[in-house]
């Protein structure tokens, strides 16, 4: 190993503060291990950020902020009672998702079931009950599954069980089905346009495309989960939900060190044995080191010039990335009103024509244009939490998931698009302008109530956070090519890499984006 007279030791390094690396220093140092978290940015918690971006008194989160999928988590399981303790607290909804149709029309999808069936239409009613019945019925496969490490004895164990308790013809039918796309499961068996507009944009925050793979198995257990869970935020802030973490890992002993850009994963051997950051100094692991980073990053930067197989080498560098984000944070005098009143206390509302707008806008992005028509997510923290802006006014968190990183044309041919092709302040203020427009006609006053407004284009997020590759959110696609066992990589298992010690987590691995912590929980298992 490399001398310095700057290295520290510890039992385990973590690189990177996201979610998973919280869920993994809790675990970690709750059974004695000495944590050591190396944090590039000067904040903690990777996409967990609550800042006052647009107006003082006006608290942001500024890139994630909503927790159904972690509250449903083996890491909240055992770590819930404990963050408690040490100040995390929830605020829910019984209103968690809704859709608005340009024509006005909508749907508001239920915490209750009751509620939900009583709302469809016969017909409708028959296919929502059968598809929650089959995710219940299943429940032990897909959370199984999405809870464990793939190449392991565990998941053997617990595919044979299902097995033997299904038969064949069963176990096939379910796999089957969980393979169809949510654009024949929603046009095939619901009547209702609303509906179907309140389920379809879901399938964007897993990384898929209403056509994907997966997507119809993604829609069922997303709407279950809103069921089961709602759509929670942290009180004050999600920056409060690290503040939790941080007060546990510390008072069993964890150090967070900020400003600190790892570029090397030191080896002797076969083993990882420390890091070194871009000012020299060297932190040391007895026990395990864990990246929370992009397969980009960890083999064609952190282990450049290492001895590693041809075949990880070049499945790293083959990884790769999903359309594009952009978030604006809107800072409002008095309340949102909505045209449609029930939306007013709803905690994520999604505008949309429907199933063929959302491909029609994932397809011109991937063609590098700007969208004629985006599906807008219009998130109302305020409406759960008052205490995020001053008294008497409130905030709004829009996101647009189909997006080019380069951008050649506008779909609608409005906007001019610099030469280079990048987004500049220019590019990103239009395309907000558009946004805001087709907002504002469902919610009248919206631009008369502006106050102050903050942009994060695909550049921007990029540039905040380096696992947001190309402002893809969920830092790598989701497809079913570089999902489940094949993701991070087709030439690693689970969380491990060719060197012993060395760990890999974060959305880039399995079982992918989202709140929910599993993959720092599945590595603070192995780790001894």
């Amino acid at each position: 190993m490399e001398k310095n007279n700057k290295t520290r030791k510890f039992d385990v390094v973590i690189v990177g503060s996201g979610i998973n690396s919280l869920v993994a220093a809790a675990l970690l140092s709750l059974k004695g291990h000495q944590v050591c978290i190396l944090e590039r940015n000067d904040w903690i918690g990777g996409c967990i950020k609550t800042a006052e971006i647009t107006l003082p008194d006006f608290k942001h989160d500024v890139f994630s902020s909503f927790y159904p999928l972690f509250v449903t988590s083996p890491a909240y399981a055992e770590l819930g009672d404990l963050l408690h303790k040490h100040g995390l607290e929830y605020i829910n909804t019984d209103s968690p998702t809704a859709a608005i149709m340009p024509s006005g029309k909508s749907f508001i999808l239920k915490r209750s079931r009751q509620d939900n069936l009583a709302a469809l239409s016969i017909d409708d009613r028959a296919v929502y009950r059968d598809s929650m019945k089959d995710i219940e019925q299943n429940t032990d496969i897909i959370f199984g599954l999405l809870g464990t490490n793939l190449w392991s004895f565990g998941a053997v164990k617990l595919l044979t069980k299902a097995f033997w308790s299904r038969g064949s013809q069963k176990m096939s039918q379910f796999f089957g089905t969980s393979m169809e796309n949510c654009k024949d499961w929603l046009e095939n068996n619901f009547e209702s346009d609303e509906v179907k507009a309140c389920i379809a944009p879901w399938i964007l925050h897993t990384g898929l495309a209403p056509n994907s793979p997966l997507s119809s198995l993604m829609g069922k257990l997303i709407c279950f989960t809103l069921e089961a869970a709602g759509m929670p935020i942290v009180k004050g802030g999600s920056a409060n939900f690290v503040k939790a973490f941080r007060s546990l890992i510390e008072e069993n002993g964890g150090v967070f060190l900020t400003n600190q850009d790892v570029d090397k994963i030191i080896t002797q051997g076969n083993k990882a044995t420390a890091v070194r950051t871009t000012t020299g100094e060297i932190f040391s692991a007895r026990k395990a080191i864990i990246c929370n980073v992009t397969p980009t990053q960890l083999y064609g930067e952190l282990l450049s010039g290492t001895t590693l197989p041809e075949k990880v080498k070049k499945d790293a560098k083959n990884y790769h990335y999903g359309n594009a984000d952009m978030q604006i944070h809107l800072a409002l005098e008095g309340s949102v009103e909505w045209t449609d009143k029930a939306l007013n206390d709803v905690a994520m509302v999604h505008l949309t024509s429907g199933i063929n707008s959302i491909s029609c806008a994932i397809n011109e992005a991937e063609r590098g244009l700007l969208p004629r028509e985006a599906t807008i997510v219009v998130a109302q923290p305020t409406m759960l939490d008052p205490s995020r802006a001053p008294e008497g006014k409130s905030i709004l968190w829009l996101q647009l998931q189909e997006l080019p990183y380069h951008v050649k044309a506008d779909a609608a041919e409005e906007i001019n698009i610099p030469a280079d092709g990048m987004w500049d302040e220019s590019l990103k203020e239009a395309y907000a302008d558009r946004i805001i427009d087709r907002l504002a006609q469902h919610i009248p006053e919206l631009k008369n109530q502006i106050l102050a407004r903050t942009i994060l284009s695909p550049k921007d997020l990029q540039s905040s956070n380096k696992n947001l590759v190309k402002g893809d959110p969920y830092s790598g696609s989701c497809g079913i090519e570089q999902f489940m066992l094949w993701r991070p990589l087709k030439s690693t298992k689970n969380h491990k890499t060719p060197l012993k010690s060395l760990y890999h987590i974060g959305a880039s691995t399995h079982p992918g984006p989202g709140l929910a912590g599993t993959s720092g929980y599945l590595v603070a298992q192995e780790v001894k």
